[in-house]
Order: C-alpha cells, then structure tokens, then sequence
C-alpha cells in the first residue's frame, strides 16, 4: 500500500455563501494488457470522496476517508480492487465534496478562515501486478475533471443538486471524455498522510413517517443575537411536514415522480415551539444579520431541481440532525409517506452492552442515551448532529467512559486522538474543538475540555486492556501538564476556561453556581492524578513522578483554598462543588462523613433534583450511590419535575438534550447532545452491577455490584468484554432477591452486595476464578 502524495484538483474555485462551486467529476481511463492476480486502490479525497471502479461504486461509507483538518493529518483508505479489473480497459472515477477542506458553513469556528483550506483535492494511487507485469497509476494531469450535477455540498450549509446537469455514464469505461477539462496539479497538504483506521460511517436503518401533516400556512422560528427576540420568517405557503417519530441522524431519500425544473425544498428540524416550525437550536447565530440569514436559509437545507419521471435522490457529503422535515414544493399527489426515507447514519461502531429494568423512565432514558451517542457520532464524537458537527472535547471527556462501556468505539476514539495530538499548539494547549481550523484556543477550553488528553487513553485502556494507546499519547500528556502547570495562580490554582456548563444556575443569575476556580482546580488534579496512573502503567516512573508531584501540590492548594472546613463546604455551596470534590478524594477519610451529609443538605434544598451542570451531572449518581444513597440517586434521576431527567421524558423526548430548560423555552439549546449520558454507565456499573476492570489495571477481573432499588422489581445488564459475554440479572421475589450471573471463561471476580444485604450464607462478598469455560451463577440474596 502506498500513500501518494501527489495530488490534483479541477481548478482553484472555493465555495461561499452566494458561490457555490459544484463538487467535481475525476476520470481516468487506462488499459491493462494483463488480468491482474492483485490489485489495489488507496485513496485520499479531500473533504470527501466517492469511488466508482468501472461504473461500480466502492466506497466504504458515507463522508470518506474522514473529517480532519488536512494541516494536521491527511486520511486515506485502501480497496482491494482484484475482482473489478480485466484486461483492457478500465476506469477509475471519483467526485469529491467539500467537507472540512472548502468549507464555507462553519462561520461560528471560523472553518471558512483555516489556513488548511483549499479546494477540494485528490490523490490516489492504484497497483496492478501479476506474476509478470506491474501498474502503477498515481493522479496527475492526464485526469479528466467535469462539475457535477451537485451546485452546492457543505457540512453545515446546504446541498443543491439539479438533476437536469447529471451526466449518464459518467463513471463508465465507454464514456466519451474527450470534452472534459484536464485535472492541474495540487499542492499537498501539511499533514501527516495515514491510512484511516476509524469505523467507517454507514446506514444503521430506514424509518418511514409516522405523519405527514399538510399546512396551508407555516412559518419557522428562530432568533436574532445579541437580542433573541423570536421571529417569524416569511410565512411558508403550501408545505408539508413529515414526522419520523425519533430525533437522530441520517439523510432523507426522496423517492418522486415531478416535472421538468420542479424545485423541492428540505428543511430540517428537531421540534416545534407553540405550532411552528422551530430552526432556533439547529443552526448557528452570528451577530451579522446578514450572515445570520444565509446560515438560517441553508443549513440543515436540500434543493433539488428535478428533471422530470421517476427519480430518487440522496444527498452526499453530509448529514443533518433531524426528527421533522419541511418540505415545500410537493404537490398533492406526490406528498406520500413513501416519498421520503430517513437513512440513519452514523459510524459503524458495534454495541457492546445493554441494559434494562422494570422502571420505563430509566428504559426510554437508556435509549435517549444510546440514540444520543451514536447520532453524534461521525468518525468521533460530536456535540450535536445539526447546528455545530464539532468535537467538543469537554462533551468527549464527560462521554469517554459511558461511550466505551456501551459502544465498541475504541478505534475511532484511538484515531481521533491523532488529530488531538496535531491540534496540540507546541505550548501545550489544546482547542476546544477537534479538529479546528484555529477556532477554540481564546475560548472554549480550559482543563475539563482539555480533560480528554488522559480520560480517552484511560477508558480505552480501561475497558479494552491495550496499552498502545498509553504510548501514543505520553508526549501530549507530559506536554499538556508543564502547560496546565504554568497556568496555576499565586495559591496553586487554576482558573482560565469553562466550567459546569449548562448548570441551571446560569440561566437564572448569569454565571455558574460552582466557581470556575473549584471545577478548573480539581480537574487538573484529576488530569495529574490519572496521567500518573498512565506513566507508571508503562514504566516511564519519571514521567510518573511529576505528574504525582503536580497532582499532590493541586490537592494541598485546593484544600487550603476552597473549603470550609467547620461545616465541609466546598466553595459554591453547590451540588457540582461538592460532588466534584467528593467523587475526586479532595476530603480526608475523617471528613468524608460530614462532607456527605453537607451534599445531602444541598440536595435537599434544591428540591432532590439534578441542579448540577455537565461537571456535576458525570458524578452525582456514583457519588451518592457510594454514600449507600442510590435509593435518593434514583429519584433525582426519574423525578418528573424540571431539572431532572424523567422530566425529557414526561415531555417526550427521544434523545439527549444539551441542558435542562424548561421544553416550552424558545430558545432551548440542541435537543440531541450525547454530553449527558454517564447515567447509562451507572445504570450498568451500579444497578445491575456490572463494572468491568474497576481498577483500571486487571482486564480479567469484574467486580459485580448490584443496588437493590426499592422502587426496582429487577434490573438486568449484559456486557461484552474481551473474553466473552458477562451477564447478570437481580429480581425480587418472595421476599428476597435472586441474581443470576454469568461469566466467561479467563475472567475472576467478586460479588459485592450493598449495606443490609446479604447471601443466604451470611456472605457480603463471593469470588470466582473462571480459568476453563463460561460458568453461570444463582444467588439468594436477604
């Protein structure tokens, strides 16, 4: 396999708002005067491509080879290619889309001003041998180039597509390209050139509407910044709403029989506010009202312009965020249920643990999460499928540990962590966004965002036992704690990013309740803490003992500084500032019993409810569970009441929403954030009670953990580890509880019931050693 770095483009033309440069046809034609025994393709088309090998498409996904920021690394992907050739002729076709490297739609990150963009470019490189004769075919200038019936392709900003331009054939050895333009030479990107080892991006399923609804009259809302007065758009006459049940994310396929330069248009959206149609958590405001009106008139956007008979057509080089479309310029007759198909899209990442209980709050909630994190996920983890597309790495951090339990998503992660490692600026800051053109470093950051350098190589370590991913990343890490290092104030502290985003505090008083000195602080004790774990897991004891020395000072700085030790409050007097101090050992053992029950009382005076922002939210179920209080833990989870999770559910919510305002909000953030989610992992780890690898250190060895819930009649939960499938299921009957295990083999463990539970035995604590072959367990529990 080779990665050539030659590369060609069809002409210097990049895209913008009101210029919109069609995503260009590439063709090459070549003879073989020998049937090849082997032969491959690699291929590296930026933003993206589609790869057709005499008229068949190969490509492996959707949006191939990746999203990257091509100053940082350049992706490729490797086909074999044997069985498509023969001796003869042959062609090779591309038609690449803009993606990161032209894009125009990402104003708010400022994408449209990377220096990495250019236009849209290819380079390829196809081998041919048999024992005999050998081909080699790099792109160059002898490449035909044609625009493409697609006008316009952004990420974030729109497709138009006009079927009148397509060009039959194109792709097909026998077509004549003697018109076509010849391909110019390229500039290669700075990056570096790597093959892609992320699970590529495909169609999970197909759902069909479960309404069609027609409005004579309907406008859309949104808001103008900095005012967020609402705002009724020009009033849409004749449209019809189609409604797939379920806030995910994917493509539509519209499947219609229309007329010669009929124009239909596709908006997308995730819910409606007071009977309209509401855009105002899909796209991003600007101050520019300008601006503001292209983002609202093309993002989440499709226009086609049909060539008349039966047609069916799919957007490429994109995806929206959506459970309604808006659909103008139907007719009647055309506006079926069969007319559109929501293709659901994400990486092809495979489940690796499931979960249910006798609570339906907690069931739809488990899928809230799990829709949430795979809707978000294209290559890596995003923040949301519709307005932003971006790698919050503080959304990534929160998420590491709840994606890697459920998803088998350690190779997307491991590759994304390649492009952490070129957005590191040599100073040892990392963005807020990755990949990023440049957008992230002023704002947007800070240790909990920046966290992700040691949470993602821990909870792949963790979860899957590989140390390689220690090793890939030792000099982020060293480099990234002499930065947070520097940053510390006269008293050892830090202070310099965001902090408990979304708490509902905010909203009220403008600021968080927990000081951004207590969150910064204490998660550059557990950024020091774990990177000390990683080093000594690898022997690098040096690299080890700095971390520990930096872990240490930030822990005698923090309890010095921000607590009050006559009633064990940490500063903030918040859920977020104590649970965050309690979860990361900041109290002593002897000061651990009134630093609880001071949680408890801030639980209590807030209502028993989740008043916590994305810091606090990641720990307060495992916290309050240690405390021996997961009976309290579940009712803040379930409660109906505003700020709890159950409350998404009373009001219908199909996924994960990015904060907690009230659903009747205008100006409700996304309504589709995976950030949220870690309940998922506590519901696994803690209330049926399978927590792998607790220790971070032995991936053989489990520990079984169940809570006996009072409102619970059972909870049940399977995991696939490395050696096999862990089951287990607790039920109340009779008066006592009975769990069934099942273990594979290479795995030990112990079982571990909560205070005021015991085996019928007198035991607390059972173990196992399965060295042979999987084995199944019955316990009675009092």
């Amino acid at each position: 396999m080779y990665l050539s770095d030659k590369f060609i483009i069809a002409d210097n033309d990049m895209c913008d708002f009101g210029h919109f440069v069609p995503a260009p046809y590439f063709r090459k034609k070549f003879n073989l005067s020998f049937k090849p025994e082997k032969a491959e393709i690699t291929i590296c088309g930026l933003g993206f491509y589609e790869l057709y090998i005499n008229g068949k498409e190969i490509t492996k996904g959707s949006l191939a080879p990746y999203i990257s920021n091509t100053d940082d690394v350049c992706y490729y992907d490797n086909y074999d290619i044997t069985s498509l050739l023969h001796k003869g002729d042959n062609v090779i076709a591309v038609i690449l889309g803009n993606g990161m490297r032209n894009a125009f739609g990402g104003l708010g990150w400022q994408f449209d001003k990377s220096h990495n963009r250019g236009p849209v470019t290819l380079a390829l490189c196809l081998e041919a041998a048999d024992r005999e004769n050998k081909l080699l075919i790099e792109a160059d200038e002898t490449f035909k180039t044609h625009p493409s019936p697609v006008l316009s392709n952004d990420l974030r900003a729109g497709y138009i597509y006009d079927s009148n331009k397509e060009i039959p054939g194109w792709n097909e050895i026998d077509f004549d390209d003697s018109g076509w333009n010849n391909a110019l030479k390229g500039k290669t990107p700075k990056g570096i050139l790597k093959e892609c080892e992320a699970e590529s991006v495909k169609v999970s399923k197909e759902l069909k509407p479960i309404s069609v609804t027609y409005y004579d009259e309907l406008p859309f809302l949104y808001d103008t910044t900095p005012e967020r007065n609402p705002v009724e758009d020009t009033i849409r006459k004749n449209v019809y709403v189609y409604d797939f049940g379920i806030n995910t994310s994917g493509v539509i396929r519209l499947k219609i029989k229309g007329f010669k330069g009929q124009k239909i248009t596709l908006r997308y959206g995730e819910h409606f506010v007071n009977g309209k149609f509401a855009i105002n958590s899909t796209y991003q405001f600007r101050k520019d009202e300008r601006i503001n009106k292209l983002l609202r008139h093309n993002s989440q956007t499709e226009t086609y312009i049909l060539k008349g008979g039966e047609e069916e057509l799919v957007p490429k080089f994109k995806y929206n965020g959506f459970r309604y479309v808006y659909v103008e310029g139907l007719l009647e007759s055309q506006a079926t249920k069969d007319a559109l198909t929501y293709l659901v899209m994400h990486s092809d990442v495979k489940k690796r643990a499931d979960f249910s209980c006798s609570c339906e709050i907690m069931n739809k909630l488990y899928k809230c999460a799990m829709n949430s994190d795979l809707s978000n996920f294209f290559y890596f983890p995003t923040d949301c499928p519709h307005r932003e597309k971006n790698g919050w790495t503080g959304d990534i951090s929160m998420s590491a540990e709840h994606l890697l339990l459920n998803h088998a998503c350690e190779n997307s992660l491991r590759e994304w962590m390649t492009s952490v490692r070129g957005a590191q600026r040599i100073d040892g800051a990392l963005p807020g966004i990755i990949p990023t053109g440049g957008w992230g470093f002023h704002w947007g950051n800070g240790p909990t965002w920046d966290s992700v350098c040691v949470y993602v190589p821990y909870y792949i370590y963790k979860y899957t036992g590989d140390k390689s991913v220690i090793y890939e990343n030792t000099a982020l890490i060293m480099r990234y704690l002499q930065y947070i290092n520097s940053k510390r104030d006269k008293k050892g502290l830090v202070e310099i990013g965001l902090g408990d985003w979304i708490d509902p505090y905010k909203d009220k008083t403008g600021k968080t309740a927990s000081p951004l000195i207590v969150t910064d602080s204490i998660m550059t004790y557990n950024i020091a803490k774990i990177a000390t774990f990683l080093f000594k897991e690898i022997g690098m004891i040096f690299e080890s003992n700095y971390a520990e020395e930096i872990a240490q000072s930030l822990r005698l700085s923090i309890r010095d500084n921000l607590i009050d030790y006559k009633t064990m409050t940490v500063l903030g007097n918040c859920q977020t500032s104590q649970v965050f101090a309690l979860y990361s050992g900041i109290f002593e053992k002897s000061e651990r019993k009134k630093a609880e029950k001071k949680l408890l009382d801030i639980i209590h005076r807030d209502g028993d409810v989740t008043y916590l922002g994305m810091i606090g939210v990641r720990y307060i179920f495992h916290v309050l569970t240690a405390m021996g209080e997961y009976n309290l833990a579940y009712k803040m989870l379930t409660s109906e009441e505003y700020t709890a999770y159950g409350y998404w559910i009373k009001c219908g919510a199909t996924s994960l929403w990015e904060c907690f305002r009230h659903a009747e909000d205008i100006y409700t953030n996304s309504k589709n954030h995976h950030f949220l989610g870690d309940f998922s992992s506590w519901f696994i780890r803690k209330i049926a009670g399978i927590d792998p690898n607790p220790c971070a250190n032995d991936i053989s060895y489990f520990e079984i953990t169940p809570h006996f819930i009072k409102q619970l009649d059972f909870a049940e939960a399977e995991y696939n580890s490395p050696f096999g499938k862990v089951s287990v299921k607790w039920e109340k009957k009779d008066k006592k509880i009975v769990l069934w295990l099942i273990v594979p083999a290479g795995t030990k463990g112990k079982i571990k019931l909560p205070k005021g539970y015991k085996f019928t035995d007198n035991k607390k604590v059972l173990s196992w050693k399965n060295e042979n072959a999987e084995r199944s367990f019955r316990f009675d529990i009092i």
